[in-house]
């Protein structure tokens, strides 16, 4: 299976969605929401923003191996 690179990530503030493309070599930890400038940070028990707020978890679990 192709490991997607793109998610559309919901701000949990203000629900603005963006598509974005997402780091393969890194977890995102913070993510600032382009309409309201929140600074978005991961669920308790995820590794990143798009594993908690995304369309697609990060390219590592999509992998299978894991968290970042």
């Amino acid at each position: 299976m192709e490991t997607i690179l793109k998610s559309t990530i919901t701000c949990p503030k203000c629900s603005f969605k963006k598509e974005e493309e997402m780091p393969t070599t890194a977890c995102q930890f913070f993510y600032e929401c382009d309409n309201c400038k929140e600074i978005i940070r991961p669920k308790e028990g995820d590794c990143c923003v798009y594993c908690s707020y995304g369309t697609v978890a990060c390219p590592p679990i999509q992998e299978g191996s894991g968290c970042c």
